[in-house]
């Protein structure tokens, strides 16, 4: 269908588009005629005529709502640009058949929006003016839309003045102009910082040690150094093996000489000693670190002698290097970072992955001037590739499972268990998720959950974006269920000392949160009881707003880097134009409810039946087998130790195998559904999180809890050892990321449990780490990984929620969560004391 005129010429060269005559409706051809200026060379339009006679014929006129994919498979230019200039319409009133909106054409007429086609471009016009002059034009309609958008859904008196819009036009640009220029200017000074200070690297030694011979070496000091760092690397633990007495250990002794104060007086000699554990296994090896302080320029002497069994040596390897701050200094820097980048994520001045970079940068940056600067393989060390496997094989599972129409399918099979009933049919997702997550990891859940959910809502009119942030805080809480559901529970159950405790571990938990949630099933009715799940607009709206946010996007993931694509890109944006101002008057003469329940459901079952189906079978049949064999490893993989593979590993091999079977041709297809911008983030996570360990906030915090625990009464130590660390462990891991806050944690209740002065039971206060840990990841949008693919898989769908959105619900639930779960470990081990 080429695109032709009134006169029946055919325009060569260009992309093909089937064109009808139509009269141009009053607020566009006014739009047209003073209030958008056309290109230099088009005549003015007349209101009260469809197409003027004498128009030069740059601009042309097409019905709002058209299905561009159709024209953009076919019709691609390769012409030159001479000859598309060249080319010239006598008449410059086009239409544009829309079958997309087809059904609300026919409703309110057909609307007419202006197609500007590098062919109506004249000689003396250069193609890049042409196309900055359309993107200017482009971009005031986008304000003024959303100004007027916001103002009537706001129900806002505000003047309908172009003075006023162009103030508020202009305070925005400054806005925008004040974050770009003060974030820019910030990284620059962080890179420049970064730059100044080498990657000076650890020089390991070797060391035999024995219990006949002791270690000691001599450290000059250094003027500007206030810390020593200590490394170790061995067959070390963190804490003893047993309680036998019997442990081998090093001992690691430092002393220096005080010459401050009087200089008649003696100097008095600081020692700091530090007792490591040896690894029965000596097969494993660990790196373990401690920070000593040092005064002055005095000699530091390092000393290290070894208990052992036997006489048989133990190798071992030191590093050392001076810190430039204090640990106090360190925290501060550390907890100054972390509040910047979630005051970035809060009130979105940049997006989430952009800002856990910028909190990167940032850490990395503070760890080079205090003169621990890690290198890029170090760096590249931190990311956890295990998660970021797991997340990319799933995501092209999901990918092309999508393809098989199964979740159009099992929306619809929900809809109809429910009965048509709303808030049966969102208990009924949350509970399946729950317990779902307790055997599969929180992630995977909710890559498969989240597509059917989005389908759901969309057949059912309902704004996905509540029901998503219900289904992962309940992922979250059924995930803690067992001692495989959550991260922080296999971390605990992982541990030498703590693997006999499985089985009791896992009763625990499962009775505990089975409390959890049926709480927090009224509480959360009870926190949507003033909330609309139904969409406030009729669904040709919901859908005319969604049809605008895809066309946008697939407009600004066009790279204008040839003269095809920049047309392409303009008639997209003339898309997006043509349904915005549709969307305005469709808005403006809205003044009806929807029905807060579907009384007709029967009658609505049968025509979703009939629409949504399985569009592949045999596609489906494959994707069923292959995804069963990953959960079914996935289980493998926790109870039969002989599987050596993880999940990453798993979920991998599985994305290879569908891809063979599906016999995909067109990969990038699939890879466009990837979420890359979720996999980055957890990637710059990952190094966030790593760097403020460095800069020892998680040890200072697990260490002023152990602190608080030993100042209580004997009497009631057990009690606010339970309420202190649920409470520190919960709001620490809405903070920041919890595996490496329970893998600090553990050494550190381990060791308040063995201390005779404490003489706290070990179970107690690791089901309350576990609890803390697990239930806090629903406190904030980044507190869970769960959350933040639930987040990135709505946002690819045109449904993203933001961090207050999740906040509103989220915290709530966790702190109710919490207190049940707290309430739960005082009766049992302080009242009943099942220990």
């Amino acid at each position: 269908m080429p695109l032709e005129g009134r006169d029946g010429r055919r325009y060569p060269g260009a992309p093909e588009v089937e064109l009808l005559q139509t009269s141009a409706p009053p607020g566009l051809a006014e739009l047209a005629a003073g209030k958008r200026r056309p290109p230099r060379g088009a005549g003015g339009a007349d209101p009260s005529h469809s197409c003027p006679s004498g128009a030069a014929g740059q601009s042309s006129w097409a019905p709002a709502g058209q299905e561009f994919a159709s024209f953009l498979t076919e019709g691609r230019s390769h012409s030159p640009l001479p000859q598309m200039s060249s080319s010239r319409s006598k008449d410059s009133c086009f239409t544009e058949n829309t079958p997309l909106l087809r059904n609300s054409l026919q409703e309110k007429g057909s609307g007419c929006i202006p197609v500007y086609h590098p062919e109506f471009i004249t000689a003396e016009e250069s193609w890049e003016d042409g196309s900055a002059d359309w993107e200017r034009r482009y971009l005031l309609s986008r304000e003024v839309s959303g100004l007027s958008a916001s103002a009537s859904s706001e129900k806002a008196d505000l003047p309908d003045s172009p003075h006023v819009r162009l103030r508020l036009s202009k305070l925005r640009r400054c806005v925008q102009w004040l974050k770009v220029t003060g974030l820019f200017v910030f990284v620059v000074l962080c890179s420049i910082l970064f730059s100044l200070y080498p990657d000076q690297g650890k020089l390991w030694q070797l060391l035999a040690l024995s219990p006949l011979e002791n270690y000691s070496v001599n450290l000059s000091s250094h003027g500007d150094s206030t810390l020593l760092q200590v490394d170790l690397a061995g067959s070390l633990v963190a804490s003893a093996p047993s309680r036998s007495g019997r442990e081998e250990r090093l001992l690691v002794e430092l002393t220096q000489a005080d010459t401050s104060g009087s200089r008649w007086r003696r100097p008095q000699q600081v020692t700091h000693n530090w007792t490591v554990y040896l690894n029965p296994r000596r097969s494993e090896r660990s790196v373990m670190s401690r920070t000593f302080e040092v005064l002055g320029r005095e000699t530091v002497s390092i000393s290290i002698r070894a208990s052992l069994q036997q006489t048989q040596a133990v190798p071992l390897l030191m590093a050392y290097q001076y810190l430039r701050a204090s640990v106090e200094a360190q925290v501060t820097i550390a907890t100054a970072i972390l509040a910047g980048v979630y005051a970035l994520i809060i009130f979105e001045i940049v997006h989430r992955t952009l800002a856990a970079m910028l909190g990167s940068l940032v850490a990395l940056a503070a760890l080079a001037v205090i003169g621990d600067r890690p290198s890029l393989t170090h760096v590249v060390e931190w990311i956890d590739f295990e998660t970021l496997a797991l997340l990319f094989g799933m995501m092209i599972l999901v990918a092309i499972f999508s393809e098989t129409g199964f979740f159009d399918y099992c929306a619809v099979k929900a809809y109809r268990l429910s009965r048509g009933r709303v808030w049966a049919m969102i208990i009924m997702l949350c509970l399946i998720a729950a317990v779902l997550s307790a055997f599969l990891d929180n992630v995977t859940t909710m890559l498969l959950f989240t597509p059917v959910t989005i389908r759901l809502c969309e057949v059912l009119n309902l704004d996905p974006r509540q029901v998503l942030i219900a289904e992962v805080i309940f992922t979250n809480i059924g995930g803690a269920a067992t001692a495989i559901g959550d991260p922080p529970n296999v971390i605990i159950v992982s541990n030498q000392e703590l693997r006999k405790m499985f089985a009791g571990f896992t009763a625990h938990m499962f009775i505990g949160i089975c409390l959890v949630l049926l709480v927090s099933f009224p509480l959360l009715r009870l926190l949507y009881w003033n909330r609309k799940l139904y969409n406030k607009e009729p669904s040709e709206i919901v859908e005319l707003k969604h049809e605008i946010h895809v066309w946008r996007l697939t407009a600004q993931r066009i790279s204008p880097a040839s003269r095809e694509e920049t047309a392409v890109r303009r008639l997209l944006l003339g898309k997006v134009l043509a349904l915005e101002h549709l969307l305005a008057r469709r808005l403006h003469t809205f003044h009806r409810q929807i029905s807060q329940e579907d009384k007709n459901w029967e009658t609505n079952i049968q025509e979703l039946q009939k629409k949504h189906r399985i569009s592949d079978g045999i596609l489906l049949a494959k994707c069923l087998t292959v995804l069963g064999f990953v959960i079914f490893m996935f289980f493998l993989n926790s109870f039969v130790p002989g599987i050596h593979l993880d999940l990453g590993w798993i979920a991998i091999l599985g994305a290879i195998w569908l891809l063979i079977l599906a016999d995909i041709h067109d990969f990038e297809i699939i890879l466009h559904r990837v979420e890359w911008a979720t996999l980055l983030f957890f990637a710059a996570l990952f190094v966030l999180m790593e760097a403020l360990a460095h800069l020892h906030l998680i040890e200072y915090v697990g260490e002023q809890t152990a602190l608080l625990i030993k100042m209580v009464p004997e009497e009631q130590r057990l009690t606010a050892a339970i309420v202190l660390v649920v409470w520190v462990s919960a709001l620490a891991s809405s903070l920041i990321d919890n595996i490496p806050f329970t893998a600090t944690m553990i050494p550190v209740l381990l060791n308040l449990s063995r201390d005779p002065e404490v003489g706290l039971p070990a179970p107690p206060l690791m089901y309350a780490l576990a609890f803390g840990a697990c239930l806090g990841g629903n406190g904030t949008l980044i507190g869970a990984s769960a959350n933040v693919v639930c987040a990135g898989i709505a946002e690819q769908h045109g449904y993203g929620f933001s961090f207050m959105e999740f906040f509103r619900l989220g915290f709530p639930m966790m702190i109710v969560s919490c207190v049940v779960g707290m309430c739960y470990l005082l009766v049992a081990h302080v009242v009943v004391g099942w220990n």
